[in-house]
């Protein structure tokens, strides 16, 4: 199965200059209750895209089917400024297919900036159990699944 951290490292490389950026704003949009894993890929980034949060085309499209949306606001996790979100639901319309096996039924989460080790250690504190990975350096991502 493809990495889809891979995605976003290649995305990623022009914009390393921006990873130390400051948290996250006081008025950004707080994805933190979404992301304990008990959503779907749709439930995640549906809405965001209604409320025009993120653009309803994704940027890029791994070979897992992995869809990375581009924000046109601010948005947050866990205190950490968002640079993309990520989703993905089988049969679903608002997700393009990759080349390669799907990641799963669905799939949704966000890359931020953030050293692993301070993400993940905000996203255990909240109770979340999503997967946190390196996608650059100080770039992270959370990432929830489907069973």
């Amino acid at each position: 199965m493809n990495n889809p951290l891979r995605l976003i490292a290649r995305l990623l490389i022009p914009f390393a200059t921006l990873a130390a950026a400051p948290a996250a704003s006081a008025d950004s949009q707080a994805l933190d209750a979404a992301l304990d894993c008990s959503s779907t890929g749709h439930a995640f980034v549906a809405p965001l895209v209604a409320s025009g949060a993120v653009r309803s085309q994704p940027m890029h499209v791994e070979a897992n089917s992995m869809n990375a949306f581009r924000t046109n606001r601010s948005l947050s996790a866990y205190g950490f400024s968002v640079y993309v979100v990520l989703g993905y639901q089988a049969n679903d319309p608002l997700f393009a297919h990759g080349d390669g096996e799907p990641i799963g039924d669905w799939a949704y989460g966000v890359v931020v900036r953030g050293s692993k080790q301070a993400v993940e250690a905000k996203v255990r504190a909240a109770g979340s159990q999503a997967v946190i990975k390196d996608a650059f350096p100080f770039l992270t991502a959370i990432v929830c699944t489907s069973p």
